[in-house]
């Protein structure tokens, strides 16, 4: 028997194929591996940099699908399903619109794939593939699964491994598609299973990939203590009011972390409330109190701004743009608001019919990559997208690059932390106008 995982990529440019030059493991992949028996032969074909084995003999093809990525995934199965081959789904996609994605292939599977797998293989095995397999969100990798990375061998991946503590957030800010997947709810993994996955790795530079990895402080907390003898270095994601819990902090610090990407959202008090981040504005004083914590603690932070708000207007953006330069953040993404199907904002724009492209822009054959997919309340969405657009040169530009470099609390603070700077800054530099108005899928 034999399975193919794949990854999709986004799309291509109108003149040329994209090739994902920042991309990293897919770990979900890697962990289906491991769940695999070993009498099944597996492989795993990453659409972001290799082409399709569309004629290859296999028993079935599993495909992880994100909202940016639906539209290329349907079209490979597509592909498979022509030449009769079996094609399962998994991933927030599928939960999200099960009804569109079974359009698309033979079999869906919904939720987490670690109490399911075992029964996709055995009905596969029996051909007896059912249309749905269906299982609860949930604690990653139970049982210490650890995912197999033999698979990611010549991939040319980012040289980070990425792993998972957490799954979820506590948090129920509107626009967010992992808040309604997870139900506001935060699974925590074993932590001996966590560094038992650490020693067996060889990379000493860690991504976790939770969704807001102090979500649960005391947990976070637990974990450092025990990453601190491991001597590793270490990013994930977290939200903002972790600066507010010294202990976190310190313990942060302590263990090798050496940054977050976090979500500021916004700088207008009114566009936090609106989409109930809240938490953000504890005690607010335009962030200057969690950027002086963040740098004490040699931080380096990757801010993720979210643009497009009804309190947005041209101003409000290129303020935000100014705000991210002046406050020498390491990396900073600036994204336009997208309404995730399911969300609560995807609901209340629907409901004000503000929704573009047909109000499936995933799938439309007009839309393209980091592009408005509603209509904001001050600009208009060619507006918006330019404005960001703007603002993503400006914060990347060389005068930019060099003044964000002279933080000497984080960029500067050792050798291997100014060397990243500039390997990941460039990189993401050139991924940015890369990426920037592809069209989603091939067709």
């Amino acid at each position: 028997m034999k399975i193919l995982l794949i990854k999709p990529t986004i799309g291509t440019k109108s003149h040329s194929l994209y090739v994902d030059e920042g991309r990293m493991e897919p770990l979900m992949l890697g962990i289906l591996a491991a769940l695999t028996p070993d009498d099944v032969e597996i492989e795993l074909y990453d659409d972001r940099m290799e082409d399709m084995p569309y004629d290859i003999q296999c028993d079935l093809v599993a495909i992880t699908v994100e909202t940016y990525t639906a539209r290329r995934a349907y079209e490979i199965a597509g592909e498979f399903r022509k030449r009769g081959t079996l094609v399962i789904m998994g991933g927030i996609h599928v939960a999200l619109l099960p009804n569109e994605v079974a359009q698309y292939c033979d079999s869906i599977l919904l939720g987490d794939a670690e109490t399911i797998w075992k029964d996709v293989i055995n009905d596969t095995r029996r051909g007896k593939l059912k249309k749905v397999y269906k299982a609860s969100p949930g604690v990653a990798q139970i049982g210490g699964i650890k995912p197999r990375r033999d698979i990611y061998e010549g991939k040319g991946y980012l040289p980070v491994s990425l792993m998972q503590f957490s799954r979820g957030c506590k948090y129920e800010c509107s626009f967010c598609a992992v808040s309604t997947y997870f139900e506001k709810k935060h699974y925590i993994r074993r932590i001996d299973e966590v560094l038992e996955e650490i020693e067996s790795n060889k990379s000493r530079f860690i991504f976790f990939v939770d969704d807001n990895i102090a979500s649960h402080q005391h947990a976070l907390q637990e974990l450092c203590r025990e990453l601190i003898p491991q001597k590793i270095n270490w990013i994930s994601q977290a939200s903002l009011d972790v600066t507010h819990n010294p202990e976190s902090m310190k313990l942060m610090a302590d263990s090798g972390c050496i940054g977050n990407v976090i979500g500021f959202e916004s700088i207008t008090p009114s566009n936090l409330k609106d989409v109930k981040k809240n938490f953000n504005l504890k005690n607010f004083t335009n962030y200057s109190y969690e950027i002086e914590v963040l740098r004490e603690h040699a931080m380096q932070t990757w801010a993720a701004f979210t643009l497009g708000y009804d309190g947005d207007t041209q101003e409000t953006v290129k303020a935000t743009m100014d705000f991210a330069i002046k406050n020498k953040f390491t990396f900073a993404a600036f994204n336009i608001l997208m309404p995730y199907p399911g969300t609560p904002m995807f609901n209340e724009l629907k409901a004000q019919n503000r929704l573009l492209y047909g109000d499936q822009w995933w799938l439309h054959p007009e839309y393209r990559f980091n592009h408005a997919a509603f209509t904001p309340k001050n600009l208009t969405p060619d507006e918006l997208t330019e404005a960001c657009n703007q603002a993503r040169t400006k914060f990347n530009s060389i005068p930019s690059l060099l003044y964000r470099f002279s933080d000497v609390k984080t960029n500067l603070k050792t050798v291997w932390r100014a060397a990243s700077y500039w390997k990941y800054a460039t990189l993401f530099r050139k991924e940015v106008h890369k990426k920037h108005g592809m069209k989603f899928g091939y067709k």
